[in-house]
């Protein structure tokens, strides 16, 4: 990479893997970060790993120029002052409502509940991006926020439905939910801090360049 040297936020977890196949293919050596799963700063190449969620807060603060995470993040974090580059194109997954499955005879728990109550109950760990939702299809729902496994909450009956981030769906069929509703998708993407974007314009543009050869497409 060119000077002055980029620090980059990188998501662990589910994009990792894709996250660092990318930084290799646009010259940034990973093999530190490969070779420990532990570590979290690595001064020498100017990489600091963290969960998605706090890829925005970081970037936003400056602790680090860019970093790289989910549109679904992005959509729940909207007030972060942060600038969307690249569409990465990894990490694909989808924003969805879902109810427990019911036959065909019978109908979909939620719908039910706002027919006879006028609102549904529904779980999530992304309060706003489903209340903007709700919102916007003109429909009342009480957001139950929560923290851990979402797709027990139907089971149990605290809520009808679910907004949740799915890849594959596996985990909703093996909890007996169907999926209703898609809200929105999601794929990797690369943001900027808004000051490091104009003083460190030339790297940035030139990881940006090397992205997009590597298969990224501009959002902004």
């Amino acid at each position: 990479m060119t000077t002055p040297a980029l620090t980059i936020a990188v998501p662990r977890g589910a994009l990792l893997g894709d996250t660092l196949t990318l930084l290799d293919a646009v010259g940034v050596d990973t093999s530190e970060v490969r070779a420990n799963d532990r570590k979290l700063l690595f001064d020498d190449v100017g990489i600091v790993t963290m969960r998605p969620s706090d890829v925005p807060t970081y970037v936003e603060a400056g602790a680090a120029d860019v970093g790289i995470t989910g549109k679904d993040v992005l959509t729940e974090q909207d007030e972060r002052q942060v600038v969307e580059l690249l569409d990465l194109g990894y990490g694909p997954c989808r924003m969805i409502l879902a109810t427990i499955a019911t036959p065909p005879s019978e109908p979909d728990p939620a719908a039910e509940a706002l027919r006879r109550l006028g609102v549904m109950r529904v779980a999530t760990k992304y309060p706003k991006t489903a209340a903007r939702y709700f919102d916007a299809t003109g429909r009342q729902a009480e957001i139950v926020e929560v923290k851990g496994s979402v797709e027990l909450a139907p089971l149990t009956g605290l809520v009808e439905a679910i907004v949740d981030l799915t890849a594959t769906g596996t985990t909703l069929r093996e909890n007996g939910l169907v999926i209703r509703e898609e809200i929105e998708r999601s794929t990797a993407r690369l943001i900027a801090n808004p000051v490091a974007h104009k003083l460190k314009a030339a790297a940035i543009d030139e990881l940006v360049t090397r992205m997009r050869a590597a298969g990224g497409t501009v959002t902004a």
